[in-house]
């Protein structure tokens, strides 16, 4: 019998740790990505995740919004620069771990976060994780 509830109990321990696992594994879904910008990715999904996520947040605050049809273009580069100096990151147009790990952040939800559709297309970094940075949409 106690052999019984021996096995239960490592069944049920080992399917809690693989959950655990998988979960804690997400904040890190966007590592490697690629940069997204001039001179890197510049069409497609990422670049539509980028449009979208900088839209939501110029929403937020009443700023005028781009066309998200995923093609990088000086209007989507005037943008993240906008958000980048909003946030007080490197203003450079250039959507890597630092810009990425705020639009993620601070953009919509459902897209972004730690397990959205954009996570894994706009590039972030382990501290996506753990991130908490006073902004002004706080």
């Amino acid at each position: 019998m106690f052999k019984k509830y021996a096995a239960k109990a490592g069944l049920v321990a080992g399917t809690a740790a693989l959950v655990a696992g998988g979960l804690a594994g997400t904040a890190n879904a966007a590592e490697g990505a690629r940069y997204v910008g001039s001179g890197y990715t510049t069409s497609g999904s990422a670049v539509w995740c980028v449009q979208h996520q900088v839209n939501s947040i110029a929403a937020k605050v009443g700023r005028a919004q781009i066309a998200e049809d995923g093609k990088w273009g000086p209007r989507t580069k005037d943008q993240v620069v906008w958000y980048q100096n909003w946030v007080g990151a490197d203003a450079d147009g250039i959507v890597g771990p630092t810009t990425g790990n705020y639009l993620l952040r601070y953009g919509d939800q459902y897209y972004g976060g730690q397990s959205g559709y954009c996570t894994g297309l706009i590039p972030s970094d382990s501290r996506l994780g753990g991130m908490y940075v006073s902004t002004h949409l706080d």
